[in-house]
């Protein structure tokens, strides 16, 4: 037997239809007819087109019940129930036979009623819950979805009638569908639940970062589908990816910082282990002279100039090499796929040419240099080797003048070792205030007069003596150490010469220190000085400042401004080791300067060829002509004192008129005004106890 054909089909149809119970007929799978009871309910008008059963039937089929109900059926009928599809939405509940007609064509008989239990939601309590939710919900029925709340439309775009009977298979992001499908499906059947954070698209075709949760949906004791759950997570996505950059990343440049820089240093030696022919190196960058910038001009000014360097830096790399900042004005390069140190020869003259022009920040025009030291990943097993190797050559650049870049070789570790031994004494010393303070005498060379004093760093060894402070000033101009150096030393020549007002009343005594090329521009120089002024209370025309030639020659209208607010304070300025660095003679005019020091070098030219003393008299005229006292430093001989005087030098010192004393010297010198006794026509004697050996 078979479903009628031809001939027969109009007729039998025909009863088909005046039966008040829902008949289907299948073939295969496909349903070819439905009687009216049955299109009525689906809510379909006309005639029936053939469609997949399991689309009409949801449950019928096996693996597809709703309870699962296993189907076995027989010529006398098997029992079932499903859920009907209609058109509208709605799902009806049905139950009835299912008849095989003929088993070899695969064609059956699907005789069913509805059951008055209508599964279709209803508006009521539990949709209003629903819709009230922040999350999406999606209630499916086997593979079909059977309803979605508006917050599914808010967040993926689609509207329910769009999605009511098809699969949430189309929000699967097609690269990974069948996988995590396949995944969470598996996790449900073993554990009745699944839950990831993964993506789904958006109607619009944009990814949306969402955390999932699947749970089984159980009517009646089994399991009728499954109920979806997505709550939206992109903006914490997008701050987790916000953290997780800035952790990796410098914010004020936005380059890689550190760590970034170290993984991808591992990463490139790695792959040069895999090739002989390819190597990587680093290159440590350093501004010279930033902290100046900072001191001057101000923090904002230094993260402008980083910025900027940090845009230069990226402007001369290839794309696959990595720039870092690692420190305040450090920088490191990652250099991949060179074959030779020539390479790399060019890219920092590159780097140093660019970092060199001009920077406009805050209405300054600033030229900076920098030093860069370069280190091959040969023979190196950890990426801190390499980067210390590339500290090492910068640190030798640096030392070298800067504004340049030095290849790293293994005897440089020992030289830069020392000098950061010496680095490490300085800071112990400045953190244990372990140095002292010695004083010069000055005197007036026409009488041997004592005038003053110039007040010189000493420091203290283990062992009780005091050495000279010389060899690590220079270590201590480097760093910075200066500036807190520099800032002791104007609160003890203050407090100084409040103690000698105290003890000898009406002395007299000028007192003079040095200031170094960082004291001299710190940003805080003035505000320190009338501070300490108006603390101690001494007359600020006793106190004098030495300030370089050098110094001035840098940028001589920032120091024409420093140096007349000095003045304003009260203080005296002198142009110190005036002739050994070519200071231009306008700087006596132009510049408030009511002392001239001349340096050793010239003081030693008195005793020399006739050019040589013409050249010292004239210096003598132009400054007694300038209104400006002149002091000879470096005095060795009788006959530097003789010859001063006959130029009229007005002051000197020197190891021959006095060495310098300490504290309680200094003490007695000033209550006696003690002259000096190698001057000319000086009849007294120094006479200061211990001062011989001193």
């Amino acid at each position: 037997m078979s479903l009628p054909k031809n001939s027969e089909l109009r007729q039998q149809c025909d009863v088909l239809d005046a039966l008040p119970v829902l008949v289907f007929l299948e073939r295969a799978g496909t349903i070819v007819f439905a009687n009216a009871e049955a299109r009525h309910e689906i809510g379909l008008e006309g005639a029936w087109e053939e469609q997949p059963a399991d689309d009409v039937l949801w449950g019928l089929l096996a693996g597809k019940a709703e309870p699962r109900t296993e189907l076995k059926g027989s010529r006398q009928g098997s029992p079932f129930h499903a859920t009907l599809a209609c058109k509208n939405g709605r799902m009806i509940p049905v139950e009835g036979t299912y008849s095989i007609v003929d088993a070899e064509l695969h064609e059956s008989v699907i005789v069913a009623q509805v059951t008055g239990r209508d599964r279709t939601p209803k508006p009521g309590l539990m949709e209003d819950v629903l819709a009230s939710l922040p999350e999406a919900v999606a209630l499916v029925i086997g593979s079909r979805v059977l309803y979605t709340n508006p917050a599914f439309t808010r967040m993926f775009g689609y509207a329910a009638d769009d999605v009511s009977g098809g699969s949430l298979r189309d929000l699967l992001v097609p690269e990974t569908r069948t996988y995590e499908h396949q995944m969470l499906q598996k996790l449900v059947d073993e554990q009745g639940y699944a839950s990831a954070e993964t993506v789904r698209l958006h109607q619009c075709g944009e990814l949306v970062d969402v955390a999932l949760q699947i749970s089984a949906l159980k009517v009646n004791g089994g399991k009728a589908g499954y109920v979806y759950t997505f709550r939206n997570i992109t903006e914490r996505k997008h701050v987790e990816a916000r953290l997780q950059r800035d952790a990796m990343h410098d914010v004020l440049t936005g380059l890689p910082n550190e760590a970034l820089f170290i993984d991808r240093l591992k990463l490139a030696m790695s792959r040069c282990k895999r090739r002989s022919d390819q190597r990587c190196a680093v290159l440590f960058v350093d501004v010279d002279g930033f902290r100046q910038i900072n001191e001057q001009l101000g923090h904002a000014a230094g993260d402008l100039l980083l910025m900027g360097m940090a845009q230069r830096l990226l402007g001369v790399l290839r794309p696959h090499d990595t720039a870092a900042r690692v420190g305040g004005d450090e920088f490191m390069v990652l250099v991949e796929n060179i074959t030779s140190v020539a390479d790399l020869n060019a890219l920092a003259q590159r780097m140093l040419s660019e970092l060199d022009r001009p920077y406009e920040v805050l209405g300054h025009r600033l030229q900076i240099a920098s030093s860069i030291g370069i280190a091959m990943a040969e023979d190196v097993h950890l990426p801190e080797q390499i980067i210390r190797d590339a500290d090492v050559a910068m640190y030798r650049a640096k030392q070298e003048g800067g504004n340049r870049y030095a290849v790293f070789d293994r005897r440089m570790e020992v030289q830069v070792s020392t000098e950061q031994d010496r680095e490490r004494e300085l800071r112990e010393l400045v953190a244990s205030h372990e140095f002292v303070y010695w004083y010069q005498p000055i005197y007036r060379l026409a009488n041997g007069r004592l005038e003053g004093f110039e007040m010189l760093l000493r420091r203290k060894t283990a062992s009780g003596a005091v050495e000279s402070f010389g060899d690590l000033l220079g270590v201590a101009e480097q760093t910075g150490l200066s500036i807190s150096l520099g800032r002791d030393s104007i609160e003890a020549a203050c407090a100084q010469l409040e103690e000698w007002d105290r003890s000898i009343p009406g002395n007299g005594m000028t007192l003079a220190l040095d200031l170094t090329h960082r004291q001299f521009y710190q940003q805080d120089l003035i505000a320190q000085l009338q501070k300490t002024l108006a603390a101690t209370g001494v007359s600020p025309s006793r106190l004098v400042f030495d300030v370089a030639e050098r110094t001035l020659n840098e940028d001589p209208d920032r120091a024409l401004a420093i140096m007349q607010r000095m003045v304003d304070c009260g203080v005296r300025v002198a142009l110190d080791n005036f002739g050994a660095a070519l200071a231009p003679l306008n700087h006596l005019v132009r510049m408030p300067i009511e002392m001239v020091k001349l340096d050793a070098g010239m003081t030693a030219l008195v005793t020399g060829t006739g050019r040589q003393v013409a050249i010292v008299e004239s210096l003598m005229h132009v400054c007694r002509a300038s209104g400006v006292q002149v002091v000879a430093q470096g005095i060795e001989t009788q006959g530097h004192v003789r010859i001063l005087q006959e130029l009229g030098c007005e002051l000197g010192q020197g190891y021959f008129l006095a060495p310098p004393v300490d504290p309680q010297q200094a003490q007695y010198l000033a209550a006696h005004n003690v002259d000096a006794d190698r001057l000319p026509g000086s009849e007294s004697t120094l006479g200061v106890p211990g001062s011989s050996g001193s």
